[in-house]
Order: C-alpha cells, then sequence, then structure tokens
C-alpha cells in the first residue's frame, strides 16, 4: 500500500484530511454530490476530493457555481504503474489561497473519464494535452485530438507502455492534406497564418477561417517548439539541475519570475525558509525581469498596430537593453539568468555596490518621463486608438472561463494578482498597487502593462532602500540546503507565481529520490492563447493581428 492509499480517508469513515467548519474541504464536501467522491486526500498546498471519473462534471459544477472555485488554474495527467489520473487544480480569482485539486482516477487498462471542458472551457487545452502525452481519454471533450504533438504521432510519450524505440515516421497519405476539405462554409475562405510569421509572436500557426474580411474562426496550432521541457526536468535533481531549465520558458527576459515559480515550489515541498535579506534581493531582480517583458510587449506591438520600426519600438529596445546591463552586472547573464537558487539566490550584490545601486536609481528617475513619451508617441495616438479600443474584447467572465491570469485579466477588471493575492518574497512588506483595467479590448491591455512598468519601479525602488541600509553581517544571500533533496515519496504540491505574462504554476510528485516523479509546468500563455478565438471572432483580419499582440504571448511556456 503506497502512501497515497494511506492517506485516503473514505467518506463515510475517517475524515483525511482533518475539515474544519469553514475549509476549503468542508465547502467541497457539503456541495458535491454524494455519489460523486470516494475519498479525500492531502496535497501540500491544499486537501484533495478524489471523484468517480463518471461523475466529473457534477462535481466540478457544485464546486464552480456552489463553493466558488472559478479558476481552474491547471490540469495534470499522469500516470502510475496500476492507473491513470488527471488532477484538476482549482482556486478562487477572489482569493487563489483558496485551493482544492480534485483527483480523477482511471484504471490503466482503459484510462477513460468525464471531460470538464463543458465546465470550465480552459480545460479543453489541457485535456488534450494530457490525452496527447499520457493517453488518458476524455468522453464529452468538444475536440479530443492532439495538441502539442503532430496527429501522425504513434502513441502517447508518458504513458508507461510507450515504446521508445518504435519510429515515428509514417507514410505521406496519413499526413494531412489541405486540399481534402478547405472547411469552407458557404462562401467563407480558410487561410494559413504561421507559423513564420512575425505577427504570430513566435512559432505559432493560426487556420483561419475569413468571411470576407471578417474572422468567422480561429484555430491556433501549436507545439512547433515543444521540447520536452517538463520530462526534461523529471530528469534532473532537485538540487541543481533543474534551475537553469524556467529562463527558457520566457524569452522576453521575465525568466527570473520563471526561476521564482521553481524556487517556491522545491522550497516549500523542502521546507526551505529563505532569509530576508535574500528575499529582497529576489523581489528586486524579479521585477527588473518583468520590465524586460513588459518593455518587449509594448515594444513589438506598437510594430504590430502601427507598423515598421517605430520610435516606440526603438525606444522599447533601448530600455531594455539598459535593464539587462543592470541584470548583467547582478547576474553575469543578459537573458538566461540561472541567478537564483534553492534557498536564495546565487551571489550577493555586485562589488562596488554604490555604483549598482547609482545604475539603478539613474534609471529610474528617467522613467517617468520617458513613459510619458510612450504614452505621447502610443496611446495618445489617434490611429493606435482606431486600431485598438472595442478590439479583441474579452469579458470579466469569459477571462474566467479560460483561466486567463496576469495583463490579460488584469485589463479585464479582474482583480488578480498572486504577488499580492497568494503572498511570497518581500512583496507583501512593499508599497504598490494592483493594476487593473475595465475595457477588457487591446487597449486596456497595453495600458494595464505601461502601468504595471510604473509600479515595478516603485517596488525596485524601495528595494534599493531597504538593500543600501541592510546590515553587512545581516547580508545572508542562501538558506543551509541540503545537497540532496529527496522528499517523501508521493507528497505533490502545486505552487504558483506572478510572472510577466500571469499566473506560472508548477505541480510536482515525488516519488523518493533526488528528482521529481511528475514536473508539469501551467503557462500562463498557454491559456492565452486558447482565448484567441473569443476574443478575435467578428473582427477584421488587422483586429486579429493587433489582438495577438495584446495577449503578449511567449510560444515557450505555450509549448514547454
Amino acid at each position: 500500500m503506497d502512501q497515497r492509499q494511506r492517506q485516503v480517508g473514505e467518506r463515510a469513515g475517517s475524515a483525511t484530511p482533518a475539515a474544519d467548519a469553514d475549509s476549503p474541504l468542508e465547502t467541497a464536501l457539503s456541495v458535491v454530490p454524494d455519489d460523486a467522491v470516494t475519498s479525500t486526500e492531502e496535497h501540500l498546498n491544499a486537501p484533495a476530493l478524489v471523484v468517480r471519473a463518471d461523475r466529473v462534471q457534477a462535481a466540478l459544477s457544485a464546486l464552480r457555481e456552489r463553493a466558488g472555485f472559478d479558476h481552474c488554474a491547471c490540469v495534470t495527467g499522469q500516470a502510475y504503474g496500476d492507473r491513470y489520473e488527471s488532477i484538476y487544480h482549482l482556486r478562487s480569482y477572489d482569493d487563489p489561497t483558496r485551493e482544492l485539486s480534485v483527483v480523477v482516477p482511471t484504471p490503466a487498462v482503459r484510462p477513460e473519464q468525464e471531460s470538464a471542458a463543458p465546465v470550465y472551457p480552459t480545460a479543453d487545452w489541457h485535456e488534450r494535452e494530457a490525452y496527447d502525452l499520457v493517453g488518458i481519454e476524455y468522453d464529452d471533450h468538444p475536440d479530443l485530438r492532439r495538441i502539442l504533438l503532430p496527429e501522425t504521432w504513434q502513441g502517447h510519450p508518458l504513458d508507461p507502455d510507450f515504446d521508445q524505440t518504435e519510429p515515428q515516421i509514417v507514410t505521406f497519405r496519413e499526413h494531412e492534406n489541405p486540399l481534402a476539405d478547405d472547411r469552407r462554409d458557404g462562401d467563407t475562405m480558410y487561410v494559413n497564418m504561421g507559423p513564420h510569421h512575425p505577427a504570430t509572436h513566435g512559432v505559432l500557426r493560426l487556420g483561419v477561417t475569413l468571411d470576407g474580411e471578417y474572422v468567422a474562426a480561429v484555430e491556433p496550432d501549436i507545439g512547433y517548439i515543444h521540447r520536452c521541457e517538463e520530462q526534461l526536468c523529471q530528469q534532473g535533481t532537485y538540487r541543481h539541475q533543474i534551475m537553469p531549465y524556467p529562463d527558457r520558458w520566457d524569452w522576453s527576459g521575465a525568466g527570473l519570475c520563471n526561476e521564482w515559480a521553481y524556487a517556491r515550489v522545491a522550497e516549500d515541498l523542502a521546507d526551505i525558509e529563505v532569509p530576508e535579506y535574500a528575499q529582497v534581493i529576489r523581489t528586486m531582480s524579479a521585477e527588473l525581469s518583468r520590465l524586460l517583458g513588459h518593455f518587449l510587449a509594448v515594444a513589438t506591438y506598437a510594430l504590430d498596430v502601427v507598423g515598421e520600426f517605430t520610435a516606440v519600438f526603438m525606444y522599447g529596445i533601448e530600455e531594455r537593453e539598459r535593464v539587462q546591463s543592470i541584470l548583467e552586472d547582478l547576474t553575469g547573464q543578459r537573458l538566461m539568468f540561472n541567478y537564483f537558487r534553492l534557498g536564495g539566490v546565487a551571489w550577493d550584490l555586485p562589488d562596488p555596490r554604490a555604483e549598482f545601486f547609482a545604475e539603478i536609481r539613474e534609471f529610474l528617475d528617467g522613467l517617468p518621463d520617458r513613459l510619458a513619451e510612450y504614452h505621447d508617441l502610443l496611446t495618445s495616438n489617434e490611429i493606435f486608438q482606431i486600431r485598438t479600443v472595442d478590439t479583441g474584447e474579452l469579458s470579466a467572465e469569459t477571462v474566467r472561463e479560460y483561466g486567463c491570469t496576469g495583463p490579460v485579466a488584469r485589463g479585464s477588471g479582474v482583480d488578480y494578482d498572486l504577488r499580492r493575492d497568494d503572498p511570497y518574497g518581500y512583496y507583501p512588506e512593499l508599497d504598490w498597487d494592483v493594476v487593473t483595467e475595465d475595457g477588457g479590448d487591446n487597449y486596456a491591455r497595453v495600458l494595464v502593462r505601461l502601468r504595471e512598468i510604473e509600479e515595478s519601479a516603485r517596488i525596485i525602488e524601495q528595494c534599493v532602500d531597504l538593500l543600501e541600509e541592510w546590515p553587512e553581517g545581516d547580508r545572508t544571500v542562501q538558506a543551509n540546503v541540503p545537497r540532496t533533496l529527496r522528499p517523501d515519496p508521493d507528497t505533490e504540491i502545486y505552487r504558483a507565481v506572478e510572472s510577466a505574462k500571469g499566473e506560472l504554476g508548477i505541480y510536482v510528485r515525488s516519488d523518493g529520490t533526488d528528482s521529481p516523479a511528475r514536473f508539469k509546468i501551467r503557462g500562463p500563455s498557454f491559456s492565452h492563447v486558447s482565448v484567441l478565438e473569443e476574443a478575435a471572432r467578428g473582427e477584421l483580419v488587422p483586429d486579429l493581428i493587433a489582438t495577438i499582440g495584446s495577449l503578449d504571448p511567449i510560444m515557450g511556456d505555450v509549448d514547454r
């Protein structure tokens, strides 16, 4: 009997884990149909319900409508020796610390369960990924087919029975023939956009159905740069070999936020407490990294909407160069930083410290005037406003249904930021505001990013003030972490941080060794690309280009 089975307490018997009157578990048990739940479990971040495979929709509907779990943050598919499992990581947009996991086990002989997509539309893509990589079948799924791997792939690579020696080459006739069905509906036209198109922000292909000049449907085709990042992390050790990978999930420069996502989940898994001084350094460096992501988003958006090499693009790249120089002095790298370590950071601030602080303050002092120029050239530009106001609209309800976070959610008035709502680092000790806009359109999302640059600058300035006065004898940059980490078998945890794009979460299940048994990455851009059709349907072709850019997807955290 494994630890998972020992942790399970039958609902009719002992309550494992213990449920307080107002706990998420007690609330969940009170609303979910009695015949849906078979047992409970305890994950490090949240309690879990084990739900029957044929009662998934009933259980999730009750949790969403009656218990307030309106945010399906992630879906993890995994295979054990005797069963398969889908885990729905549920949260509340109003309070992301209210967490609940819904575990759906299925037999190894025929892993099949109800789909959650009718309840949480964001589960559509997540379940397609679980089907593609693990092999779990989802009944009533609106479009169950591969999403990261080509349709011609043989088998499911995370299935224990997957034959890695089997060739993936298939005959030509098995490939998709674009002329066999041109997807016309009346007078519509099917147009292929990408994957090598500058307006798709990476290697993204869109199958666009046009009704005249209007977008009737958009089908994103992802997976072109799928690099098995989760499996690479599963082959690495917690202590030393995983941390370099998160930078590669966001090549906009916001990789330090991604490093924090792994640091947070691993430190909670191993019960590591980070020194306060290191927390301040992490907070400052993460916000500098966030600036890189936002400057690139705004600069390239000017290219998307205004065209050619505009002044905003050149100014944005110039600002990025200044921030990259600061981060190079701190980390030794300009993009792939690898600066965080479990328990803190790799090393202290560069010497002489006074010169380093002066470089940061010089950048911050000139930032307000430069942001005013951005607004003059971009947000006050009549052409820019025509292209972005009332285009690419996403309601707050749609944002929640598709699991959108970050500037995409906050641009629709959804006041959700994990730095404040699920506090970590030194953020709770600092004075700053969460930025929201109510427009829900392309214009609102740009305003959010520009205003967030101001808030990041406020955070950085306060961190510099603290670091300048920090006593030399108390400058501990890293906790005393064992050389080898081996969490208890079947320990499970999901943790997330607020990256430049939104909620970046990681689920880890340990097996008692020094490497994870399952490492699942929840990239924010994955959900944002999935909502593209909702934002672009019924609009003109140029609006589609503007909408893609306003979502600011990074294909590294989509494809992984």
